[in-house]
């Protein structure tokens, strides 16, 4: 047992370990949550630079799941890169994040829309949090980059 909450212990420490970690704002003296702020750059889409900030509780199981995202151009976005991803309705996955020993995690999907040439970032929960899920979402346009096409007139 002893074993078991040394591991338990160990793995909350260094989940609050980030390399991508860019601010920590405490939420007041008689509390161990902290506003953690995380850079991700997406992998794929690489003038994309996105800031997640979520609640980080550092002795409880389970994190809030509240977090918000702002993602901008930071660099050059071409049509090769756009052509390497996922163009369906739900995207695909380019960030997640453990939230609990209890499977929740926070995910960032990124969601394609053809008709207005952005890319979506979504950032969400997957475990419901007092009768919902908690997302929120931020969009990257594509205009004035390489990745931009000239709308076909209909």
């Amino acid at each position: 047992m002893k074993k078991i909450l040394l591991a338990i212990g160990l793995s909350v420490l260094l989940v609050g370990c980030s390399d991508n970690e860019v601010g920590d704002v405490s939420l007041g003296l008689f509390t161990t949550k902290d506003i953690k702020i995380e850079v991700l750059s997406d992998p794929i889409i690489t003038g994309v630079t996105c800031h997640m900030s979520n609640v980080v509780a550092d002795l409880d199981f389970s994190d809030p799941s509240d977090m918000g995202i702002s993602c901008r151009q930071t660099g050059e976005i071409t049509s090769e890169m756009i052509s390497q991803i996922d163009k369906s309705k739900s995207g695909e996955v380019v960030f997640k994040k453990s939230k609990s020993i209890f499977f929740k995690t926070l995910k960032i999907r990124r969601i394609y829309d053809a008709q207005t040439q952005s890319l979506l970032y979504l950032s969400y929960s997957t475990k419901e949090t007092e009768g919902s899920y908690k997302h929120s979402l931020s969009t990257v346009p594509l205009w004035d980059t390489k990745a931009w096409a000239i709308p076909v007139q209909q």
